[in-house]
C-alpha cells in the first residue's frame, strides 16, 4: 500500500503520541504534545513537531530526551508501519501553544483593566 507523505505524517504523529504515552519512559519527557508531522515527498525524512506545557528549561530538557530517544522511535516506526525505509526522524519544539497561551493572557488583562476602568 503506497503512502503519500500526508497520511504518512498522520500515521507518524499517531504511532509517536502513543510511544510518549506508553512506552517512553525518560522523566525529562514532561507534558509533551505531538501538534505535527512534516514528511519529505520520498518519505525518506520526518520532522516531528511537539509543544511542552511548562517553562523553557522543561521544553530543552524534553527536545534533549526526545533527541536522545530518536533511534529508539525511528526503529518502532520501522516495525509498526510498513515502510521500506524507516524515515530519519527530526524533533522540532513548537512554539505555537505558549504564544497562544501568552495571548490569552494578553486578553484577560485588556479585559480587567477594561472593567476596572467603567467604575
Amino acid at each position: 500500500m503506497p503512502y503519500r507523505p500526508e497520511r504518512l505524517a498522520e500515521i507518524i504523529k499517531k504511532e509517536v503520541s502513543d510511544m510518549l504515552r506508553d512506552e517512553l519512559k525518560d522523566p525529562r519527557i514532561g507534558f509533551v504534545t505531538i501538534t505535527g508531522v512534516e514528511v519529505s515527498p520520498d518519505l525518506r525524512y520526518a520532522r516531528i513537531f511537539f509543544s511542552v506545557l511548562g517553562s523553557e528549561e522543561e521544553a530543552k530538557a524534553s527536545l534533549e530526551a526526545l533527541n536522545r530517544a530518536r533511534g529508539y522511535v525511528r526503529s518502532e516506526l520501522g516495525r509498526r508501519i510498513r515502510l521500506r525505509y524507516a524515515p530519519e526522524i527530526s524533533f522540532k519544539l513548537d512554539p505555537s501553544i505558549q504564544r497562544g497561551i501568552r495571548v490569552m493572557e494578553l486578553l484577560h488583562d485588556v479585559k480587567e483593566r477594561g472593567a476596572a476602568g467603567d467604575d
